[in-house]
């Protein structure tokens, strides 16, 4: 295929223009400080994201605006203004203040399918200046375990079937006090279970939102490491400014708009861009808490008269994966708008989308550490298939050596990111020695290998460790290793990512077993549904193969480089260090 530019010009689809219209004049001129002057702060220091989201446009036209629509799995439609989430977030911060004893920077855990009151929750939750920790739904007890008993979280808010999910590790966490359980089918809860329904029809709808400093602590998401367990990304109420700024001149949300961002709220697109970033602009939103499926999505954006639609590249690949022919089914006509983010979106997608859906996929590149959108491509700039974009207007992007020398363009390395930015994390939690290391001579540094060609544009390489990206989800390897390594039949395990045509890679795992155990189809599907049990599917290996013995260096470490060369036939490198037979 053909891989030209595609010319994505504001007036081609657009009703109207965007609010980024030149973007060379933007960069020139773009301040931070304007930006926030758009916000709602209490003062010059202070300011709340769950108030910007809600109480912000209590006195403006948009209180009675539509901020969230929901339509569950089964078809139930439920419709929330701003008000509604104002008034309820309210109930919600005082059941934890008033019924819990929470108090600011208390970290408040969210293990919650995609319901509305994890919305409420967390907006709640925020306007109390505790600390919101969302957790994937699909994620299993060894990782909810993990990252809760790192936070040291307080309290956590489940449903009766993902509460069930989990607790054989409930116990083993000593910090937390209180299960706040959502109750939606009315299931018998355990005595010591706070009944969110119950709690919330006793709370206040009057809430004074604490009065969080710029920089106090706001949001905790866990992101994989290749050495340890995850850590958590720790990000405060600042960063709102930069939600706002991306979701205005990056997904271009415009006051009639009707937006729809595919990401669960677990991760750091669900909650930027799922609800701090559209409803800091006032900004409609519908949700859908079913699963993927080619044809329920085609008929949601149908349905919903979408405008605005951000999802993944994964989710774009299965709909190609679908055929060109079921688009054309639905009337998609709504839709002026395609956004994607997670990983690489290949130049294939973006062809398909101009071709199939009549307007090209614009893809844009954030990490769970930047807390928003750094790079992307823009309505009003030609799309150049396979890159990531031209950077913010507000931030600076370069491409670095390991000393931290920026490159000249075309040249491959490190990619990093100038500081500071509003939305920049400001800590991994409890490891600032850690946090210390990903920043030297003014560079953030990412973890990613890339280039930027001679026109600003960047590009995406490869990961610069070992962390797989699998369907957008950043994947540890040494977790999956550590879970692998508890099953009665292993004795080593190494894991690695491998290509894969629609997940971009998966998770292959090598593994050794112990005396008396003998490799089997059996055995293989056991250690699988053994790893998705205890942390999620997509963490589970895909592919196992049984080895007699890993490579590993002198010094006991298994080198993950070797399989991969080994899996994918490249070059083994040097092999020095490799221990002897």
């Amino acid at each position: 295929m053909d891989y030209k530019t595609i010319v994505k010009g504001p007036l081609e689809s657009f009703p109207f223009k965007p609010n980024l219209s030149d973007y060379l004049a933007m960069r020139q001129t773009f301040r931070w400080e304007d930006i926030s002057a758009e916000l709602d702060w209490f003062d010059v220091d202070h300011i709340n994201i769950g108030h910007i989201a809600t109480d912000a446009h209590l006195k403006t036209d948009r209180r009675d605006k539509p901020a969230l629509i929901w339509e569950s799995q089964k078809g139930e439609i439920e419709r929330y203004t701003f008000a509604d989430l104002s008034r309820l977030s309210n109930k919600f911060a005082n059941v934890l203040t008033n019924d819990i004893g929470i108090k600011k920077g208390d970290r408040v855990f969210f293990f919650l399918e995609r319901v509305p009151e994890i919305f409420i929750g967390i907006l709640g939750t925020l306007k109390a200046g505790a600390v919101i920790g969302p957790l994937f739904s699909a994620f299993g007890p060894d990782a909810v375990k993990d990252r809760m008993a790192d936070s040291r979280a307080r309290v956590l808010v489940t449903s009766p079937m993902l509460k069930k999910k989990i607790a054989e590790i409930l116990p083993e966490l000593p910090h937390l006090e209180k299960i706040i359980v959502v109750n939606r089918r009315n299931a018998e809860l355990a005595p010591d279970d706070v009944s969110y329904e119950a709690a919330m029809e006793r709370a206040s709808e009057e809430f004074e939102t604490v009065r969080t400093h710029k920089e106090d602590y706001a949001i905790m998401h866990y992101t994989s490491g290749t050495t340890g367990k995850p850590k958590g990304a720790v990000h405060v109420h600042n960063a709102v400014i930069g939600h706002y700024a991306t979701a205005k001149y990056v997904l271009d949300l415009q006051p009639d708009d009707i937006y729809w961002c595919t990401a669960d709220p677990g991760w750091v697109t669900g909650t930027s861009y799922g609800m701090f970033g559209p409803w800091a602009n006032g900004i409609t939103q519908v949700v859908y808490e079913g699963m993927f499926s080619a044809k329920r999505w085609y008929k949601f954006l149908e349905e919903w008269k979408v405008t605005v639609w951000y999802t993944a590249p994964t989710a774009i690949r299965m709909l190609m994966k679908a055929g060109d022919d079921l688009p054309g089914q639905f009337n998609l006509d709504s839709v002026r708008y395609m956004c994607s983010v997670g990983e690489p979106l290949n130049p294939e997608a973006i062809v398909w989308g101009q071709q199939v859906l009549h307007k090209p996929f614009h893809d844009n590149w954030l990490q769970t550490e930047t807390g928003a959108i750094m790079i992307a491509n823009y309505p009003v700039l030609d799309i150049k298939p396979g890159s990531m974009g031209r950077p913010f207007p507000g931030i600076d992007a370069g491409i670095v050596d390991d000393e931290f020398n920026e490159l000249p363009d075309g040249q491959e390395g490190n990619l990093a990111v100038k500081t500071p930015w509003p939305s920049m994390f400001r800590t991994y939690w409890e490891k600032e020695e850690l946090y210390q290391s990903r920043f030297s001579n003014g560079w953030y540094l990412t973890g990613d290998r890339g280039r930027r060609d001679d026109d600003d544009y960047f590009y995406f390489i490869a990961r610069a460790d070992d962390v797989i990206n699998t369907a957008g989800h950043l994947v540890g390897p040494f977790e999956v290793e550590s879970v692998l390594m508890e099953h009665p039949a292993v004795a080593e395990a190494g894991v690695i990512g491998k290509p894969d045509p629609i997940a971009m890679e998966v998770v292959k795992a090598f593994v050794s077993l112990k005396e008396g155990y003998e490799p089997a189809e059996e055995l293989r599907d056991d250690i699988q549904r053994f790893v998705v049990k205890r942390l999620s599917m997509a963490a589970a290996p895909r592919e196992i193969d049984f080895i007699d013995s890993l490579p590993k260096t002198r010094s006991g470490k298994i080198m993950r480089r070797l399989l991969k060369a080994k899996e994918l036939g490249l070059p083994l490198g040097d092999t020095s260090t490799l221990e002897d037979d």
